[in-house]
């Protein structure tokens, strides 16, 4: 059965109502959802190349694009499924294939309580300025992070929010907020430029889809340096990391002052992965929260003590909010959202996290 306007709908439609976070179309293959996680076959026909050109035909809106559909060797964008949802979508060849990804996004922003975030999300929503990344894997919950924030945001403050994305993913309707939402491509040439000019149309936070390069982290740091909220996200596992990604994109003549920059300015990091519940019906983010102080501070500026910023993330729990992985994932057990193998199986430190359950206690 050849796939048809109608059918493809269906299925995204059929997708979103399941809680299918991803679709894979690829040329004589079935589709799969990626649910929870796994990816799951679809019983459907293997996919067809002209099956595959009619979804590009569907969901890509440049004629230039479309005209050289059989050239491209990659191409991102997005489009909305009326009354369904938004996709945000990937073409790519394999072997001289056709494949697209299809990343599902809900048309109601999440907010940080659907998430199941810790309240300190939304504290660190609340910052004046600095410098905040969020972190983690393809997949890991970044983009719904960061627009429960924006949402925060949007409800509690009349500012000016301007983001940065490739491409748009969930819409933001003004509440309290204004908010300027410029997609890569459409919108302006691409990250650097609109960053460049983003310092001239009066925001109060800015948002960027990805720190991709020491241009950007540069230009980002300036902003927040004259007073903004900075959002970001980064492709790195945790705070150490991060910090270690951030400076290692400098040459080593300049690493020196991006460390004194980064630390008088890095407001808090966010990383995070994401755990199956223990319903079976879905995923809750376990994050890694560390929130800049005096000690953390120290530990950036100096290479060597860089490490013990760990030591302070745990020690922050009952301060500032802050919270290992471990931590996060000891309380999402405590609370009965996800089994103790699914605990287990992610913590950072197994053992750790055995004894703080047994103890009662965090230990390093």
């Amino acid at each position: 059965m050849a796939l048809t306007k109608e059918s493809f709908f269906n299925m995204v439609k059929s997708a979103n109502a399941s809680g299918v976070s991803d679709i894979h179309l690829r040329t004589e293959e079935r589709p799969c959802f990626r649910l929870r996680g796994d990816l799951i076959p679809v019983k459907f026909e293997p996919l067809t190349n002209d099956d595959l050109k009619l979804v590009c035909n569907i969901m890509i809106r440049d004629p230039e694009v479309l005209a050289t559909l059989d050239k491209i060797k990659e191409h991102d964008g997005s489009f909305a499924v009326p009354n369904v949802c938004r996709v945000r979508y990937n073409l790519m060849r394999y072997q001289g294939k056709l494949g697209l990804i299809l990343r599902l996004i809900s048309d109601k922003v999440p907010t940080t309580e659907e998430l199941k975030l810790p309240p300190v999300i939304n504290k660190i929503a609340s910052a004046n300025a600095g410098l905040v990344l969020v972190t983690g894997a393809t997949g890991s919950g970044k983009s719904s992070t960061l627009a429960a924030m924006i949402n925060f945001i949007n409800k509690t403050s009349a500012v000016h929010v301007l983001t940065l994305e490739d491409p748009v993913e969930y819409i933001h309707n003004p509440i309290k907020a204004r908010i300027t939402q410029r997609e890569i491509g459409a919108d302006t040439s691409d990250f650097n430029s609109a960053l460049r000019s983003a310092l001239r149309q009066d925001p109060d936070i800015i948002l960027i889809g990805e720190m991709r390069d020491a241009e950007t982290i540069s230009i980002a740091l300036k902003a927040a340096e004259t007073g903004h909220l900075v959002f970001g996200t980064v492709h790195t596992t945790d705070a150490l990391s991060t910090i270690g990604r951030l400076i290692s994109m400098f040459p080593p003549t300049e690493q020196n002052v991006v460390r004194t920059r980064i630390a008088d300015n890095l407001y808090a990091t966010i990383s995070q992965r994401l755990l199956k519940t223990s319903d079976g019906k879905g995923r809750v983010a376990a994050q890694e929260i560390m929130i800049n102080n005096p000690g953390i501070k120290e530990s950036i500026l100096d290479p060597v003590r860089t490490a013990e910023i760990y030591t302070y993330i745990v020690k922050g729990k009952n301060g500032s909010g802050a919270q290992s992985f471990d931590q996060a994932i000891t309380n999402l057990y405590k609370s009965g959202l996800i089994t103790m193998d699914e605990a287990r199986s992610n913590a950072t430190k197994p053992e750790d996290f055995e004894r703080n359950l047994m103890f009662g206690e965090d230990q390093e």
